[in-house]
């Protein structure tokens, strides 16, 4: 078994904490110790000492299963901002005035988030169904999403 590249895991506690990005500690474990970390060793890291994920899934506002190719769309980066807003996670000052202009502009159209992932597009904003749609999302049929990965 590979030694670990963990050089101080109260260190890389600290920064988890302060909400350092993954990106941001692979470029500080580069610069500051000379060594090559990839976001899977990140990770694993927070599993072996048991820190939480900062990722809040919220199944009421991302019920489906998402296809790969609608992963980085931004309609799906606000509703996940919004669950961590929700979950009373830290969100950054620049990400929440994006989110806040975002839901406004939902508003102003009386519109809500729906998903077809058999389309190339994958995202849409459509009328809000009065009675039915009471969130931020068309109430789905059926939801897909599985139930997410390790804590």
């Amino acid at each position: 078994m590979a030694a670990s590249k963990l050089v101080d895991p109260d260190e890389f506690i600290r920064w988890y904490g302060e909400g350092k990005t993954y990106s941001w500690i692979m470029d500080e474990y580069r610069r500051k110790y000379g060594l090559q970390i990839g976001s899977g060793t990140i990770s694993n890291w927070r599993h072996q000492l048991g820190i939480k994920k900062r990722a809040v899934r919220d199944s009421r506002l991302i019920p489906w299963a998402v296809r790969p190719e609608h992963r980085c769309h931004h309609v799906l980066q606000m509703l996940r901002t919004e669950a961590r807003h929700r979950g009373g996670q830290p969100v950054a000052p620049d990400r929440l005035r994006k989110l806040r202009y975002w839901l406004d502009n939902l508003a102003a159209q009386d519109a809500v988030v729906h998903y077809e992932p058999e389309t190339s597009q994958g995202w849409w904003l459509v009328p809000r169904r009065p009675g039915v749609d009471a969130d931020l999302i068309r109430e789905p049929g059926v939801v897909t999403r599985s139930r997410g990965s390790r804590s």
